[in-house]
């Protein structure tokens, strides 16, 4: 389903979209990651935020 930009809201900032560079970028500098980490992390853990920082926070 094709990300709408003009319907952002709570449910979005939960969810993290690889298929968007502008996401992507964003995500790694506020999780302190590089893209290859978020990639993984996100394969491992699922699109979900707080699933995505536990995950990181146990590789660490």
């Amino acid at each position: 389903m094709a990300d709408d930009k003009t319907k952002v809201g709570g449910q979005d900032r939960t969810r993290i979209s690889l298929s968007e560079d502008y996401e992507v970028r964003d995500w790694c500098q506020s999780l302190g990651v590089t893209e290859t980490q978020l990639r993984e992390a996100v394969a491992a853990a699922g699109n979900e935020a707080a699933a995505v920082r536990d995950y990181l926070a146990k590789k660490k």
